[in-house]
């Protein structure tokens, strides 16, 4: 079976590129690093690929907002070859500065004129936070409501590192409330447990402790957890115990990426 093509799409500042490609292989998939002007001097074609991958980073020294300049390149540079690349049921995800991308595009959680809903803010601790956090997945008792193709059959709670000053999820509440009921929102930060967690847990006081959402046909997904830092069971602060034997939680959602564009790409 050919492995899917993924592009990882960099600028000046992004710095998760490598090991974000990594990670997409690992899980067997053919990996491209593609500069931006690229795609837009149509050097590479983004038609080529069917997943696009958005890594973290600091793209263009995150001047003006985190995210926003980007974002901007992609309405205004790629809207065409982007909106094809939705249309065709081909997959998005973006991590970290990646979400912050999508989000500040318009692309999620999505509405037919890009329009920005939500915000990705600085941090309620006013600082850097790097740390391994808790993250509750959605809701499996409703099966219907779980959309995101990057997180099926998941554990109810996996671990993953943060690493990010503005990662705030804010939104209205009628966002909140439409997000909620098309099971949109992936992640939410958490307790060990899988119970809602104040700080450090929720590293930077995102509403509803979010940590991830999805458009509604759950193939464009945005998080601030870093899953490439979590591809190999070593990377796990507790890499040696006994409780660590199982797959690593952040390869799984790769893994997951990987076989629905095996499957329908």
């Amino acid at each position: 079976m050919r492995r899917p093509k993924v592009c990882v799409l960099r600028t000046a500042g992004t710095n998760c590129d490598q090991e974000t490609a990594f990670a997409f292989s690992l899980a067997g998939a053919e990996t491209e690093l593609a500069h931006i002007n690229r795609l837009v001097s149509k050097e590479k074609a983004l038609s080529v690929f069917q997943i696009l991958a958005l890594p973290g980073g600091f793209s263009y020294g995150d001047d003006i907002a985190p995210g926003k300049i980007f974002a901007n390149e992609l309405k205004f540079k790629l809207l065409g070859q982007i909106r094809q690349f939705i249309q065709e049921g081909k997959l998005i995800i973006g991590i970290c500065n990646g979400f912050q991308i999508l989000v500040k595009a318009g692309l999620l959680p999505g509405n037919d004129d890009l329009e920005q809903e939500v915000t990705l803010s600085i941090n309620d601790s006013g600082k850097f936070e790097d740390r391994w956090v808790y993250l509750k997945t959605q809701d499996t008792r409703h099966k219907t409501q779980v959309r995101c193709v990057w997180t099926k059959n998941i554990p109810a709670v996996i671990y993953l590192p943060v690493a990010h000053g503005e990662g705030k999820f804010i939104a209205g509440q009628a966002v909140l409330e439409r997000l909620k009921k098309n099971g949109q929102v992936v992640f939410q930060y958490c307790g060990a447990g899988g119970k809602p967690a104040g700080y450090p847990g929720n590293p930077n006081g995102s509403l509803e402790n979010i940590a991830g959402i999805s458009d509604e046909t759950g193939r464009i997904f945005g998080l601030m957890p870093h899953p490439e830092r979590h591809s190999r069971r070593w990377q796990h602060p507790r890499w040696s115990s006994s409780m660590m034997e199982r797959e690593p939680d952040g390869l799984k959602i790769f893994k997951n990426g990987v076989a629905y564009a095996k499957k329908y790409l």
